[in-house]
């Protein structure tokens, strides 16, 4: 499905003056922020005020996310983020259509956080993109939901070339198949992810 057509679906559900709150949902390698970036690309070529999180900003650090008393693919499912804080410093002020706080974001390369300024004003489509979106954590927290849908062996081909930060290739296959596959495939099989989102691409 083209971009246009995604926006076009979405503004059946956009009411002017009136904040929407868009997760696009999809796994490892799906092309999420790819989609993300489109769509608000065309929404703002329209005139429609965008704003964008990305989940994974909203990550535990390191000490935390890396628990040693869990296998692999839990503490990657269970121990990876920060729901509770997006909730309360992202979506909570924009259900309220208060302005939303300076927000603490994940800054990778030093495994600490940075503080971002957000201005977003009400009318806007805030899109949020990241795996597991449709978990019960998060329930509520989005207006309509995108799910991109991509075989795991079409992931895993993308992964190769994108994550040349875990390692080699070898690296790369090991950490997706101890880590993060067992937990796309417990959320896929717990959460229907294909069933209940919005729109399916």
């Amino acid at each position: 499905m083209s971009a246009e057509m995604i926006v076009k679906d979405l503004k059946k559900h956009y009411t002017k003056g009136k904040t929407l709150l868009v997760g696009i949902d999809g796994l490892g390698g799906a092309g999420k922020s790819t989609v993300a970036d489109e769509v608000s690309r065309l929404l703002e070529a329209e005139g429609i005020n965008t704003e964008a999180f990305h989940v994974d900003d909203f990550i535990h650090t390191k000490s935390v996310r890396y628990n040693d008393d869990y296998p692999q693919w839990e503490q990657y499912y269970y121990l990876q983020w920060r729901y509770d804080y997006f909730l309360s410093a992202v979506v909570k002020p924009l259900r309220e259509s208060m302005e939303v706080p300076p927000v603490e974001l994940y800054d990778k390369d030093n495994d600490s956080y940075i503080t971002d300024m957000r201005s977003i004003t009400n009318g806007s489509i805030v899109i949020t993109e990241g795996i597991f979106l449709q978990r019960e954590e998060l329930k509520g927290a989005f207006d309509y939901v995108i799910y991109v849908d991509v075989p795991e062996k079409e992931r895993l081909s993308r992964v190769l070339l994108r994550d040349g930060y875990i390692g080699d290739e070898t690296d790369i296959r090991r950490k997706y198949e101890e880590r993060y596959f067992p937990a796309e495939r417990f959320y896929a099989e717990k959460y229907r992810p294909t069933e209940n989102a919005d729109l399916v691409i």
